[in-house]
């Protein structure tokens, strides 16, 4: 049978989604899939594997049917993956010992904060990350010390590590391979990012015997053979990749310099820094690239709540009734009223790294309805993406001249533009805001020679949208005082 096809399976924190790409990397056909997610008690997130086995199994039924394709016709599939969140599972079974710990989860955050004020920079000098629970390190420690028998069993040899690209590939292979990639060795806190080696220092420092890792490899190369079991068809896994990262290949960001930011769950701003590790004095991370070989190095921050506030508005609040609703209800009022939104749930991400604070509307009068509220909640994803920009051009002593984009809430034009006029540069979109599956797609096409080279992938691919900053001066510079004085209060400096 002719190979037609690459597939993307796009392994996500609230949903997982196969999309299918032709020759051109154009897309043919999807299907997505939502699962659960599970709060046992406040700042815990979990998620049954099995809730996204099945996302996974339905989401490759729909993409094939309402396409048409067979799955003898797909030449590979590329995995992309929800970065961090860890899976511990019995090698011989495949039997989780516990949910997947998610994330975003904070259980850790106490010992984390103990170990950052201790040992913090020993673990950045190898790891290029700070200390915090969002990495996976801790959350192994947590299973391991919390699951009746899994540190003795782990010590034994038979319970194995991954994040989801791991655990999915041994599940699809049958067992026969246990592999991740640079990208997401590089998110654990035990992979050292100089020697490109998991980390025996760090191993023994989090209490995760070396046994249950992974091998690491190149995100595009062999990660064995899906079997028919799975999809239908033997299909070799040609790419696994965190996500972020994935995004970031899939904008063709692969020179130094390039820098995107994905609006999903969370919002990841990635800047490749060539062969140049960045130590960041500012809140950011240095982590590792997607690559077909030696993998350069990413400055990154990370925002917690991205469009995950607009979920929250619209499932615990209830005022909007759709994701799409958000940017029609924003632009009937001519500006947030006042009121200012800091979405902290879990607390904020680069550049505070501070667990303890919550979230806040702040600036509520008599007149305050909720157009102004997700007018607010809007302006605080892209205002916390300023925070993630200005730390990242203090570190490199240079302004970034535009801002590529992607994820789910890229599509809303609003929060766009609002993003241009607060940087005060170009924000450019591309036609296919898919780039994680479609970086997948393209690292895996590549490893198998479907694709000949990014660049002819490049000349079929349509122009972007390109949103120009409008505010001048005086509205930037109001708005981000205003965006300021929120932060004091959130982050309640000065009095801890």
């Amino acid at each position: 049978m002719e190979k037609k096809y690459i597939a993307a399976l796009d392994q996500g924190t609230t949903s997982s989604r196969i999309i299918l790409f032709d020759g051109q990397g154009r897309r043919v056909s999807g299907g997505q899939r939502e699962f659960k997610q599970r709060y046992p008690r406040p700042g815990w997130v979990e998620h049954d594997t099995r809730d996204i086995l099945h996302s996974v199994v339905e989401s490759w039924r729909e993409a094939l049917s309402s396409g048409g394709v067979r799955a003898d016709e797909i030449a590979a599939i590329g995995i992309a993956n929800q970065r961090e969140t860890v899976v511990v599972w019995d090698k011989f079974t495949g039997k989780p010992v516990y949910n997947a710990i998610v994330w975003q989860c904070r259980r850790t955050a106490e010992f984390c904060e103990m170990l950052k004020n201790t040992r913090g920079q020993f673990i950045y000098e190898r790891t290029g990350l700070t200390v915090d629970a969002y990495f996976s390190a801790s959350k192994i420690k947590w299973i391991l010390d919390n699951v009746p028998y899994a540190r003795r069993r782990a010590e034994k040899g038979e319970l194995l590590f991954g994040t989801m690209d791991c655990y999915l590939i041994w599940l699809m292979t049958e067992g026969s391979v246990h592999a991740t990639d640079y990208t997401n060795a590089s998110r654990t806190l035990l992979f050292n990012i100089h020697t490109k080696q998991w980390d025996e220092a760090l191993c023994e420092l989090f209490g995760v015997p070396r046994c249950m890792l992974p091998e690491v490899l190149p995100s595009g190369g062999n990660f064995g053979k899906a079997t028919a079991k799975w999809l239908g068809a033997d299909i070799p896994v040609c790419a696994a990749v965190g996500d972020q990262q994935a995004a970031l290949f899939g904008q063709r960001c692969v020179k130094e310099g390039d820098v995107k930011n994905t609006y999903g769950t969370g919002c990841f701003l990635l800047m490749n820094t060539g062969k140049r590790a960045v130590r960041s004095q500012n809140g950011l991370v240095t982590t590792l690239s997607a690559s077909l070989g030696e993998p350069d190095y990413v400055l990154e921050g990370s925002v917690f709540v991205g469009g995950a506030v607009v979920q929250w508005l619209r499932d615990e609040m209830g005022f909007i009734l759709s994701s799409a609703e958000s940017e029609k209800l924003a632009l009937s009022v001519p500006d947030t009223g006042g009121v200012s939104f800091v979405p902290a749930f879990v607390g904020l991400g680069a550049p505070y790294w501070d667990t303890e604070c919550r979230g806040m509307i702040y600036g509520i009068t008599r007149g305050t309805g909720r157009a102004h509220i997700v007018r607010a909640a809007l302006e605080s994803i892209a205002l916390q993406t300023f925070d993630v920009v200005h730390a990242m051009e203090q570190d490199l002593r240079a302004d970034i001249s535009r801002l590529c984009v992607d994820g789910g809430a890229s599509a809303n034009d609003f929060l766009m533009q609002f993003q241009a006029d607060m940087l005060g540069v170009p924000v450019e979109r591309p036609a296919v805001t898919e780039t994680t599956a479609l970086g997948a797609a393209y690292l895996a096409g590549l490893a198998c020679g479907f694709y000949k080279n990014l660049d002819s992938l490049a000349e079929g691919a349509e122009s972007p949208t390109v949103f120009e900053p409008k505010a001048d001066d005086a509205a930037r510079a109001e708005k981000l005082s205003a965006w300021e004085a929120a932060l004091d209060r959130v982050l309640l400096r000065g009095n801890r």
